[in-house]
């Protein structure tokens, strides 16, 4: 009796690891490279993005040349200060952490306590040196305006990431105009100029639009955003949308942050 269970529990726990094994690759063979031997690598069984004919996360759409940037700046006396170095009284209760005047996201997303619509946002953060973790999370973090629409923070210096999901751009949507981002350890800005979507009961009226620099270069100028922003997915529209809180997307990366500040429009 006892050889049988022995026997029995060996054949389910091949299975479980045959199981595993096959799961593993399908996943792996989700990632493809560019056709065009950059390195890029992507994803070609998404759906296609409408406006520009590109698959979502596809590493065959253009990356955005690369631009070295050309300094810290200080919030206007109009702006609401989300972070000047000394506590999170302005954001919901979470696990981040401030060190030396400076957050560090730990788990979960950092979110504020007031909502927010037109605006315009200003903060500065730094991707680890060296990097940590693998491609998927190497400083990977993000921007959410009003709760719904991403904007990514990535260590983009050097690596093959889809376009679409570099520092800088709409997520899953729209690559930034150039590659502005600096090495691994050093310091970045987003200035970011934000409208809000327009809605009349359910019916979008108007698009939510995006002009943004970062560090100090122009990566979006009046750029559409053409609905809430995800993974391998294209969510449409759904309103009425009010204003919503800013969030910072953790990814268990320890992104630091500095000098945020927000100015309603």
């Amino acid at each position: 009796m006892n050889r049988r269970r022995t026997a029995f529990a060996a054949v389910i726990a091949l299975v479980v690891i045959c199981c595993l094994w096959v799961a593993s690759r399908a996943i792996a063979a989700e990632l493809v490279k560019a056709r065009d031997g950059s390195g890029i690598f992507g994803y070609k069984d998404t759906p296609v993005l409408p406006w520009c004919g590109y698959h979502v996360h596809d590493p065959d759409r253009p990356a955005p040349p690369v631009v070295t940037p050309g300094s810290r700046g200080r919030a206007p006396s109009d702006a609401t200060v989300l972070f000047d170095g000394t506590d999170l009284s302005k954001w919901n209760a979470s696990d981040w952490k401030i060190e030396d005047g400076e957050l560090i996201a730990v788990s979960g997303h950092l979110r504020t306590k007031e909502s927010f619509g037109d605006c315009q946002l200003h903060l500065e953060w730094q991707t680890p040196d060296p990097p940590i973790g693998d491609w998927s999370d190497r400083g990977n973090n993000g921007v959410m305006l009003m709760g719904l629409y991403e904007i990514q923070i990535y260590d983009s210096y050097q690596t093959l990431l889809y376009p679409d999901g570099q520092a800088a751009s709409v997520y899953g949507q729209t690559p930034p105009l150039v590659n502005a981002c600096r090495p691994p350890g050093q310091w970045q800005s987003y200035d970011i100029i934000f409208f809000a979507p327009v809605f009349e009961g359910d019916r979008l009226v108007k698009p939510a639009y995006i002009t943004m620099l970062h560090n100090g270069l122009l990566v979006h100028h009046n750029q559409e955003i053409y609905g809430p922003t995800g993974h391998r997915n294209i969510p449409p529209y759904r309103g009425p949308v009010g204003p919503g809180p800013l969030g910072l997307m953790s990814h268990n990366n320890p992104v630091r942050f500095r000098n945020i500040w927000i100015r309603p429009l």
